[in-house]
Parts: structure tokens; sequence; C-alpha cells
């Protein structure tokens, strides 16, 4: 098992089950790709990482992941408030993904940024999650 593939599955549940997100976001545009978005605005599941944790056992860790926003405007209000969606579906979230516990998950930064052809915007949410593997 990859936590960090876990974490990513079970991210993008919730978001796709958040419907105030899916009013921004539809649930087909929150996908695992690499590269610019064909439709916008897009939620694009973008880097992971899983660091070992100091247990003798080797079962806990720290799993990353980045989540790409992308939107088609000038500034960056729809990539603040696709943020905002994202924190509420998964800060109060409760985790139940298989092999794991989740000790506990934080959005750890969120980085908007404009694009240089003036024309979208693009945001960067770095979630952190503590899991142990269980049998």
């Amino acid at each position: 098992m990859e936590p960090s593939l876990e974490l990513q599955k079970a991210v993008r549940g919730k978001l796709v089950a958040a419907s105030a997100l899916v009013a921004l976001v539809p649930a087909k545009s929150i996908r695992d790709a690499s590269g610019l978005p064909v439709l916008y605005p897009s939620i694009l599941i973008g880097e992971g990482q899983t660091v070992a944790g100091n247990d003798i056992a080797r079962r806990t860790h720290e799993a990353y992941l980045d989540l790409h926003i992308w939107t088609e405007e000038p500034g960056l209000v729809t990539s603040k408030q696709i943020a905002g969606a994202i924190r509420a579906a998964l800060i109060d979230a409760i985790w139940s993904i298989p092999g794991l516990h989740v000790a506990d998950l934080r959005i750890a930064s969120s980085r908007f940024l404009r694009d240089p052809d003036g024309r979208h915007s693009h945001g960067v949410i770095s979630i952190n999650a503590w899991v142990k593997e269980v049998a």
C-alpha cells in the first residue's frame, strides 16, 4: 500500500461528494492529470509524497498531496472561493481509508498565482496527513 495514493483516492472522494464544491467545479473536472486542464474551472490532483514515520514497526507515515486549482480569470477570486470550498470539504471530514488510520489531516498551505498568459489563475492547496497502517 502506498499511503499517498490511498490519501489521493480518499480526498477525491470527499471533494466530488461536496455539493458546495461541485457547484463551483464539476466532479468530472476533479481528476488526476498533469499539464493544463481542458475545461475550466478544474482541480487537478498533483504531486504526492510519503515520508516514513519514526515508529519501530515503520507503520506510521506522513502523506502529502497537492491539489492544483485552475480557473479562467485574470484575478484570483474564483481560485480562492474554490480553495475555501476544498477546505470546508476536507477539514471536518470523517476519514475512513481502507488499511489506514488517519490521526490528523490538515491543509498545510494555500498558494495563489496569476498565470503569465493573463487569462488564467492557479491555486495550489497542499495537504498533509499523519496516517498509520492498520491490518
